[in-house]
């Protein structure tokens, strides 16, 4: 019926389909994080592929200008990393927060305050309790209890560590310097000063 009115005809499919591509780009832009941007590019790629070129405006050519638009628009999202992220360790659950270091920005006490992790993601914050008495601002700490949600229990890194939390802080100071080598070599370093 649609097609015979021609309501779906050569001339207007493109048409349909640029719309489309806009009023799905435009919901992109709108609540961002990629979920729509690939659907977006293919309609609308293909929409203008049929406006400017009429002989290639049928049904079962358009179609495939979709899944061969929306195939590049795919690569081009991965490959060019366009939201960022790409190569970001994230974290999966709260117990891939264990033995993350970072710096108290509110005093943190056994029944409260704030830290902010060095690799902490998108919001690197978290509400934070002490192991022993108080900690203050600025001072290094790493969680020692990842808890379940965005409250961690932390221990000092200054002060009374022992051999092994000191070589631990100095694994991942290694790693986060960009050593490549997993913090292996600064390890290394560290045990044959200690020896001389």
């Amino acid at each position: 019926m649609l097609l015979q009115s021609d309501l779906l005809g050569p001339d207007t499919l493109p048409l349909l389909l640029v719309a489309s591509g806009l009023v799905i780009s435009i919901l992109e832009a709108l609540a961002p994080g990629a979920h729509l941007i690939v659907i977006g590019i293919a309609l609308l790629a293909a929409g203008l592929v049929g406006l400017l070129i009429p002989p290639l405006a049928g049904p079962f050519v358009l179609g495939l200008f979709v899944m061969l638009f929306g195939a590049l628009a795919f690569y081009g999202y991965r490959e060019f990393d366009i939201y960022g992220g790409k190569g970001q360790a994230q974290t999966s659950d709260s117990a891939s927060l264990r033995g993350e270091t970072g710096r108290v920005t509110e005093t943190v006490t056994p029944t409260g305050g704030q830290i902010k992790l060095d690799g902490g993601g998108f919001n690197p914050y978290y509400s934070a309790r002490s192991v022993h008495g108080d900690i203050p601002v600025d001072t290094e700490v790493m969680v020692v209890d990842p808890g379940g949600g965005n409250v961690v229990t932390v221990e000092s890194l200054e002060g009374d560590m022992d051999d092994i939390d000191r070589e631990l802080a100095r694994g991942r100071r290694s790693r986060s310097a960009g050593n490549g080598d997993g913090g292996r070599a600064g390890v290394e370093r560290e045990r044959e000063t200690e020896r001389e």
